[in-house]
């Protein structure tokens, strides 16, 4: 696939509404409209860090608008969803610490305009339930898998699982993991240059897609230099280790999309350094499941060390969009057109 438009635009003058700003999410809403979230503040983790949204109507993005109600408790990482009947999800953690930390729930039915019936969404979590950056995806058979994990001593991905259309989710088992002088997991499906054992923490922030009915798969952020894979035959209740694939990873976000036609696009940071540059941020294309990728378009190259991370894309036919955090200054979008 070849692009034939690609645009670019900050959805709000830097600096205007918030000191800092990070962790965006998108979705295309039914009326063709687009909707974005994201957190902002005086810095991330501070209290005053709230919640905030804005529309694209028209070609034209609607000045910011704090939506969160919790007070002096820092916000994080919101992700949106929309129902087959056009209700609006808005999922997003608080908590004055990532380990502590613990996922709300909202719901609009106009569009985002107003929101309503906050709630925690899974009662005691501790560590944060539901999405934890990526987009929930549905299945074909009508399930949702919302990508998760938790950060405290070690790091591990999960999915929660609902089949009632997110009132009641459960908890798939952890992704393993072969760690240094921990584990002993043995994989006879992947080679071991493939499936080295983890001298970091683990893996975090998976990004969903389905290949085949039931058959799910993961790109996860990682400690080891790499974006490591696991893969699920059972609709994503069971997971096998996760393996290294040939994508660097630089310990930050990265998003894909699965297109109608099987086509994969990926949003990272080709930097295999741990806690390495948070930039070039470039768009990748896969053909054959996500075995190999080809970068198609560098959507920020390296400037003075600024930050371009955490990037959210969907898609719609053979139209990309994209989000992610522009120097924690701004929030950038790409609407891209593929042939």
């Amino acid at each position: 696939m070849n692009i034939i438009m690609a645009k670019r635009e900050l959805i709000f003058t830097r600096n205007k509404y918030f000191k800092s700003c990070h962790a965006s999410t998108l979705i295309v809403l039914h009326n063709k409209d687009i909707l974005t979230a994201w957190f902002g503040g005086s810095h991330e983790g501070s209290p005053d860090v709230g919640i905030w949204i804005s529309k694209r109507q028209k070609g034209k993005w609607n000045s910011p608008k704090k939506v969160s109600v919790h007070e002096n408790i820092p916000h994080w990482n919101p992700v949106l969803l929309q129902d087959d009947e056009g209700r609006i999800f808005l999922f997003y953690k608080i908590g004055d610490t990532i380990p502590g930390w613990y996922t709300m729930v909202t719901s609009s039915v106009d569009y985002g305009d107003t929101w309503i019936k906050v709630k925690v969404l899974v009662e005691g979590d501790i560590g944060g339930r539901g999405p934890v950056k990526n987009k929930i995806i549905k299945l074909k058979d009508g399930t949702w898998l919302a990508p998760a994990s938790i950060e405290g001593e070690y790091w591990d991905a999960f999915v929660d699982v609902s089949c009632d259309f997110g009132k009641t989710w459960t908890k798939s088992e952890a992704v393993p993991i072969k760690r240094l002088n921990v584990d002993s997991i043995n994989n006879n499906e992947m080679q071991q240059e493939n499936n080295p054992e983890f001298k970091g923490r683990g893996v975090i922030q998976p990004s969903l897609w389905e290949s085949e009915t039931g058959i799910v798969h993961m790109l996860l952020r990682s400690t080891e230099g790499y974006i490591y894979r696991s893969d699920s035959k059972d609709g994503g209740r069971k997971w096998c280790t996760a393996y290294r694939t040939n994508l660097p990873n630089n310990n930050s976000g990265i998003d894909l999309t699965c297109l109608d036609n099987g086509v994969l696009a990926l949003v990272y940071n080709p930097v295999s350094k741990e806690w390495g540059p948070r930039n070039p941020l470039t768009l990748s294309m896969s053909y054959d499941n996500g075995i190999t990728w080809s970068d198609i378009l560098v959507l920020q190259n390296k400037e003075n060390d600024n930050e371009y991370s955490y990037p959210a894309i969907v898609s719609v036919g053979n139209e990309l969009f994209i989000t992610y955090t522009w120097k924690r200054e701004s929030i950038a979008f790409w609407n891209i057109l593929l042939d």
